[in-house]
């Protein structure tokens, strides 16, 4: 198994040729790479081995990055699929549809969590100093199954 991050340097690769700063690259890349081995151990937790996970960050554009490292038909591209506001989507182009439209493997689009929307609403009203609604027990509260 494969865990890859893309990464592009400050500026995105057209502001790097112009002006190329081989120092700035290397940090960009051991930041790449401090940040996915975070998120792994966030993720899976101290004890992954490196045996049966490898990390690789991975310099150039996302989406076609994930398409050339998982170039086989018995991969499996496993991506998440956020939600995107309308400005993003105006101004960004989405990776995971980059990926299903362009992969020659299997794609797996994982839908972001059910409670991702009340933590970015949270997220926002903590930026803006704004107070959280009083909510009444079990309002607008996430169900967990039983069982």
């Amino acid at each position: 198994m494969l865990a890859v991050l893309a990464w592009e340097p400050v500026g995105g690769e057209f502001a790097y040729r112009r002006a190329p700063l081989p120092p700035l690259l290397e940090d960009g890349r051991r930041l790449a790479e401090e940040r996915l081995r975070s998120a792994l151990d966030t993720a899976l937790g101290w004890g992954w081995s490196e045996r049966r996970l490898q990390a690789r960050a991975v310099r150039g554009n996302p989406g076609r990055v994930l398409v050339l490292t998982a170039d086989r038909e018995d991969d499996l591209l496993v991506i998440g699929a956020g939600q995107r506001g309308l400005l993003r989507r105006a101004l960004c182009r989405s990776t995971s549809r980059y990926c299903l439209a362009n992969a020659t493997c299997p794609v797996l689009a994982v839908p972001p969590s059910p409670l991702q929307r009340h933590l970015t609403a949270v997220h926002r009203r903590n930026t803006w100093r704004l107070p959280l609604p009083p909510r009444r027990p079990g309002e607008d509260a996430p169900r967990l199954p039983r069982g």
